[in-house]
Parts: structure tokens; sequence; C-alpha cells
């Protein structure tokens, strides 16, 4: 990945479900509107393959949230590792350019706009002055296809200039090179392809997919962050949830069609998914050529991607698309796992059911869950500690007491709010969740903080040490905060998923001290 793909990594954020696998198995997910569930040998794909995948994934260090395998329109595979689960929503982050660039898609079907239309066309009011002849060059095309002519991202500077629009900044960004000469993976050009939407209809990106995209194909629930301007932020942000991107994969390999409705035209597709550029230098899947916000794969097909492992991957030839959520560290390592199994799983025709690998995919699905803290569930200090209220010196976050539950089935977090405290519980080395979304206690600085429900797991690591580890299953990262006991004094550590899992990103929160009240 480029230098400008790694900065937005850091700066843009920064249950098993078990298919009965077969023609009886009913929907998955509240309603009728599922798509239809059958067996992988049914649909020419070999359970063994998937199995595969599953061991691949386990054994390679990396960590999975979900995966959604169809062929032939059918779902032959698919689950998710607790705490995550099938109705819950995902964060995207650059899986959202792909739905962004569907949106232009319908703007140029509907003749309100032309790929080859100059950007300066639509902000009369924002550009500079007296812009430079590069700029003026600039099309709507090089802003689909990462070919603005700039030499960095410029997100991370429309993020940085609170004093004007985020679209003025883009367009003071300095355009070095001629555009359509320079791939330059540029997060803002996907933002200024969502407020296109908003200045040539009026409506707020998700708004207007909603009754072109989103209705059509079933996707509720979704939500969309937003730019301080109140617009969405297209190039991330979107969360949907797993079976909803293997809906949009499956729209896209249907060439536009859904349920006897042409909903993009075909022609948009082809071009699209296709090779509009050069991308990167190298040997890999950023190196096999860009379209208009997807990426061409080596094995010949293309997808959509996000940061740590949010994928939607269309194989033409297979007549399959996959689906796929994550944390992940090495997205490369992530689309291997599924080149190595999936794809030499899927066989012409149909293949004789196989009762005895269908069990065991079924069993293997259906025990998938993320690690949890490892050591005991009790201390015997905890009696002493549990439901006192501890004073928090003065800390970043304006929280001024904790106390802690610490029972046999279970503990639980109380976090000052106001006049009220805010519970989190957690299980004893197992996953419990929380019933409703909300945001971190504990935010790390510079990362947008969306809320979403929070599983966390406790273990006692000695006798005076307690980790929690959360994960926000409707976002992405996890969590770990270590409460270390000293007679009534208490310190609270941090460690955030990105940090404990990168070299570059270091943990920024101080530990919090406190005593009992």
């Amino acid at each position: 990945m480029s230098t400008t793909r790694r900065h937005f990594l850091k700066t843009a954020g920064l249950t098993a479900l078990v298919t009965g696998l077969n023609p009886a198995t009913p929907g998955l997910l509240p309603g009728d509107r599922s798509l239809p569930r059958r067996s992988p040998e049914s649909q020419g794909v070999d359970a063994a393959g998937i199995r595969a995948f599953l061991a691949a994934a386990r054994e390679s260090g990396l960590e999975w949230h979900s995966f959604m395998l169809l062929r032939h329109g059918v779902v032959v595979g698919e689950g998710w590792w607790r705490p995550f689960e099938a109705g819950f929503t995902h964060t995207l982050y650059s899986l959202s350019k792909s739905f962004t660039s569907s949106a232009i898609g319908f703007l140029v079907a509907e003749g309100r706009l032309s790929v080859d239309d100059p950007v300066l066309r639509f902000f009369p009011d924002e550009a500079p002055a007296s812009p430079g002849a590069q700029l003026a060059a600039m099309r709507v095309k090089h802003l689909l296809t990462m070919n603005t002519g700039h030499d960095s991202d410029t997100l991370p500077v429309m993020r940085g200039n609170e004093r004007q629009s985020w679209v003025k900044s883009f367009l003071e960004h300095p355009v070095l090179h001629e555009p359509g000469s320079h791939f330059l993976y540029n997060t803002g050009a996907t933002y200024m392809l969502g407020v296109l939407v908003h200045r040539l209809t009026g409506l707020l990106l998700e708004d207007y997919l909603a009754p072109r995209l989103f209705r059509p194909l079933g996707i509720e629930g979704y939500d969309w962050e937003k730019s301080p301007d109140g617009l969405n932020t297209a190039g991330y942000g979107l969360r949907i949830r797993t079976e909803d991107i293997a809906r949009f994969g499956q729209l896209y390999l249907q060439k536009g069609a859904w349920n006897g409705r042409q909903l993009l035209p075909e022609a948009w597709i082809q071009e699209a998914t296709g090779k509009q550029t050069d991308s990167q230098t190298g040997d890999n899947d950023w190196s096999q050529g860009y379209g208009y916000q997807f990426w061409r794969c080596k094995p010949g097909f293309y997808r959509g991607d996000g940061a740590f492992g949010q994928f939607c991957m269309v194989m033409p030839e297979q007549d399959a698309v996959l689906a796929m959520t994550g944390e992940s560290w090495n997205l490369q390592k992530t689309m291997n796992v599924a080149y190595d199994t999936l794809l030499p799983a899927m066989k012409n025709g149909v293949l004789p059911e196989n009762p005895t690998e269908l069990a065991a995919l079924k069993q293997e699905l259906g025990v998938l869950s993320l690690p949890v803290p490892k050591g005991k569930p009790s201390s015997p200090l905890a009696a002493q500690y549990s439901d006192k209220r501890f004073t928090l010196d003065a800390n970043p976050f304006g929280i001024r007491q904790i106390s802690l539950g610490l029972f046999d089935d279970a503990g639980v977090l109380r976090v000052s709010e106001g006049s009220g405290f805010r519970k989190i519980s957690f299980g004893w080395e197992k996953w419990k969740l929380t019933p409703k979304s909300a945001a971190n206690p504990f935010p790390v600085p510079t990362r947008t903080h969306m809320p979403s429900k929070i599983a966390a797991s406790g273990a006692w690591l000695d006798d005076h040490t307690l980790q929690i580890s959360l994960k926000f299953v409707e976002a992405i990262h996890g969590d770990k905060w270590t409460f270390r006991f000293d007679d009534k004094q208490v310190a609270v550590s941090f460690l955030n998923s990105i940090s404990e899992n990168t070299k570059n990103t270091p943990e920024t929160r101080v530990a919090l001290k406190g005593v009992i009240v």
C-alpha cells in the first residue's frame, strides 16, 4: 500500500451464525428479504474448501469478524466470529468509496453529470481566485480514478483546517501534476464526489442512494459519518451489515440488474470496474490497476476494499461474491487466505452432497470466536474493591468517578457521566454484550468514535490486576483497560487495538489514578 493509503488508515478513524446450508434454510435476518441459502455442493463449491478457509483464517494470526460467500446468487457459506453477529452493521472504511462511485453512476445515467465535466464547474464560489491550469483541467473522472494530480492525499489537510469547508481546502491544495498522469490514493477526491451529489440533487449522498440502491437491495439500518459541513464523508464512514456488502457485490456481478430491474447501466458497471488507470508499483493486489473507486485483483476480478480488511470481491468468471470484514493488519495476507482456499473450492456444475463435510463445517462455524483475555475469573481481593467508588484525578475524559461490580457470574464497570453512571458489563473469559450503542468513555484522541454496541470480556491477570478487553462490534476496533489495585488506590491504563498491533501509532492516553471514596 502507498504511504498516502497508510496515512489514511491512521487518520480516517481512526457469535458465529450457522447457516443451515440446505434448501430449506430460512432467512437469517429479520423479514423475508435475505439472500437464499443452499449447501455449498449444490452450487459447485466443495465444503472442504470453506473449512480450509476457516483453518487458514485461524492460522493467519489476523482478526476476522465475518465472511459470506455467494455462488450463483446463493449463500453457500457464512460465519461471524463472536462477539460479532449477523445483525450488526460494520464500519466499511474505504469500501464506502465503491458506494459513492455508484452514486456518480446514477447521476450519469440520469443525465445530470458526465465524467468529463470539469470539477471547477460545480464550485464557482469556493474555487481559488486564480486557479492554476492543472486544477482547471481536473475532471470528474480524475476524482473517480485517483488521478487528480495531487502529490499527497487531501484528506488530512481538509480535516486539519477547521477554519474553512473541506471543499475549499481541497480546491486550494496544490495540484502538482497534470490530472490523469499521476495515480495517488486520495480520499479527499472521493469526498468531492459526495459533494457533487449534494450540489446536483440537494440531497445527502446516503439520501440520494436510498431509493436507487439501498432500498431496492434491501439494505436497512445503515448510517454514514458526516464531515463538519454536514455532508457524508463519502470516502469512508458507511456502516452496513455483511449481507448488505454481499448484496452490493451481487448487484455488480449481475451487471447492475436486481430483481428484474436495471438499477445501474451495464455499461457503467463495466466502466467502473475495468482498469481505468495504472495504480501502484510492485506485484500485489494494489498494482493491478484501478477503476472508478474499485481495485483490480491479481486473479483477474475486482473488489471494493477498506482499511483493516473490509472486502467486497466480485468474481465474474466464478459467478461468485465474497464479503469479508475484520481488523486485519495485513490486507494482502487476508486476500491470499481467500485466494488459496476458496478459489480452488469452486467447480463447474453441481457436486455430490457430502454430509460428513457439511456437518463438520456447521460445527466449525458454530464455534467461531475472537480470543478473550486469559487469567482467572476471580481474585481473593475482589470483595475489597467490588462496588467501591474511586474518585479519579483530573483527566482528559472528564470522568470523576468509576466503580466496579465484581460478581461470580459477570462484572460491570460504572463510569460517571453527569449526574449518573454508565454501565459496561463484561463476562469472565467470555464476551458479554451491552444492549445499547454507546461511545467509548475513554476515546482515543484524533479518532472518530461512532456509537457502537460494546462486547467486553474480563480476567484477573493476577490478584491485583484486572484486564477488560472490549470490541466495538458495530465499528471495528477494540480496546483494553487494565486496572491495577493497590490498597485503596487504582491505576487504569489503556491499549487500543491499533496501537497494540502496529508500530507507528503508539498509545497516547495516559493512565488514570484514583482512590476509594
